[in-house]
């Protein structure tokens, strides 16, 4: 078992392709292999994977096979963290036997498990090192297929495999300043089993006090619905982003009024660009 510590932002295509551009003029870049990942996940009839805050895969990539069980995990500082198991298969049929010694074990009927969405992308992969940090990224561009119905998937992914984990933000946070992104809590296993129709995702409570979490978990279910997201001003207003430069700060009160009125996430991006560094200014506000 590996804990995975991980951004996720999500851009248009025509973003991703100015993404890897500036990824590869980053000086301290090393382009990586290019692999083409066929996904197939997992559950029972009444999703019991995914109402334990799970997701449970079979990965072909090239000729190797890789089962994956990962958690849901939590939300700090702007990116995931999350239990991961990996096991290689001989071929593309899960194994059960390897899910014994796993959490999940008492929590799943095992033998009602099929294949219930599939996420199929081209990954290529920059790995950016310096100042005794390493950070993979992986670009993303694909779709999510749940029967007949798809969903485009253009990711950029910052993963952390050595050193401070204040790197993840600080990368995420040049790419935003120089490309369009959303900074998106929405798994790409979430995606399909919204599209799946197995799963309808409760709409997130603005709870009080006011949670730099909640809003971006609001926005985030807002971008995966398709729904308006409202935001009361006096709550809005009672978020702080005490490490945030001008601009930023700039974008935030703009977003505070077309936040407050409702509006779609594809809306709120088209009037601010540079709403991504917003939200990860707000994510680093958190724990601050």
């Amino acid at each position: 078992m590996a804990t995975e510590l991980e951004i996720k932002l999500t851009l248009s295509e025509a973003a991703l392709a100015q993404a890897w551009r500036w990824l590869l003029a980053h000086p301290n870049a090393t382009q990586g292999p290019e692999k083409l990942l066929i996904n197939r996940y997992f559950d029972t009839p009444d999703a019991a994977f995914n109402r334990a805050r799970a997701a449970l895969r079979v990965r072909k990539a090239g000729d190797r096979y890789i089962q994956t069980l990962k958690t849901q995990g939590e939300f700090v500082n702007g990116a995931h963290r999350r239990q991961e198991w990996e096991w290689d298969l001989p071929g593309p049929d899960l194994d059960l036997a390897l899910l014994v010694d796993t959490p999940l074990m008492q929590q799943v009927a095992l033998d009602d498990l099929a294949c219930v969405f599939e996420t199929n992308f081209r990954r290529r992969i920059v790995m950016l090192e310096g100042g005794g940090s390493s950070v993979e990224v992986a670009v993303d561009s694909g779709e999510v297929v749940a029967g007949d119905q798809v969903l485009p998937l253009h990711e950029v992914e910052f993963e952390l495999k050595g050193g401070s984990p204040s790197i993840l933000a600080k990368q995420a946070m040049a790419l935003a300043g120089a490309v369009p992104v959303f900074l998106n809590l929405v798994s790409k296993a979430e995606q399909g089993y919204y599209l799946a129709g197995v799963h309808q995702p409760e709409a997130t409570t603005l709870s009080q006090p006011p949670s730099a979490v909640n809003l971006l978990r609001a926005l985030s279910f807002g971008w995966l619905t398709g729904q308006s997201v409202q935001v009361p001003a006096p709550w809005l207003a009672a978020l702080a982003l005490p490490q945030a430069d001008d601009a930023v700060l700039a974008s935030w009160a703009q977003a505070r009024v077309l936040l407050a009125e409702g509006i779609k996430v594809p809306a709120l991006l088209a009037r601010l660009p540079a709403f991504g560094k917003v939200q990860l200014a707000l994510a680093l506000s958190a724990d601050t």
